[in-house]
């Protein structure tokens, strides 16, 4: 079992092995996706997938851009829409 090295206990050395930790898994991250771009770059039909990537990424922004940016009408605005709706139903 490998042990902690010393002088790293502590919250002070808890954020450096954090730190260290993280910068790692980024380090992989991005070799890994440096390699899948390079054996996409390889293939014959490269920008037939540039232009799907293109389209899904534009497609993805749309949808981020609706979730965070639409304002939900307001909920008693639409039950007195409903109330009118059904008024003038009656009176006819």
């Amino acid at each position: 079992m490998r042990q902690e090295p010393k002088g790293r206990g502590g919250l002070d050395g808890r954020a450096v092995l954090l730190a260290a930790g993280l910068a790692d898994l980024a380090v992989t991250t991005v070799a890994t996706a440096l390699g899948t771009v390079r054996g996409l770059l390889r293939r014959s039909d490269a920008g037939e997938l540039a232009t799907e990537a293109e389209h899904d990424l534009m497609a993805r922004g749309r949808l981020a851009l609706a979730r965070y940016s639409d304002v939900p009408p307001p909920h008693l605005e639409i039950l007195a829409q409903h109330v009118l709706a059904r008024k003038s139903l009656d009176a006819v």
